[in-house]
């Protein structure tokens, strides 16, 4: 899995569109294997990240837990630390 795209779901906050949109466009870049597309293939990339991030509202509205909603401070301090711990920062 690439490492840039955040897990959204169960978050209180809940996700935000850009924060939605930025997943759908790595993730494209990713499968894609290009962050730029050539002008032949702009169309196509775009349309792309429109359905990818299209897919990705519609699971999240439709996803249920009994989890309680996780922190985003306390998610991105546990990763600061598990960073910390493998780079040595």
């Amino acid at each position: 899995m690439c490492r840039n795209i955040k897990t959204l779901f169960n978050f209180e906050p809940p996700a935000t569109d850009d924060e939605i949109d930025a997943a759908a466009l790595q993730f494209v870049r990713k499968i894609s294997g290009s962050t730029k597309p050539s002008t032949p293939n702009e169309e196509a990339f775009h349309n792309a990240v429109a359905e990818v991030s299209a897919a990705a509202k519609a699971l999240l509205e439709s996803l249920v837990t009994t989890a309680a909603p996780r922190n985003r401070e306390v998610e991105a301090a546990r990763a600061r630390e598990r960073a910390a711990q493998r780079f040595g920062r």
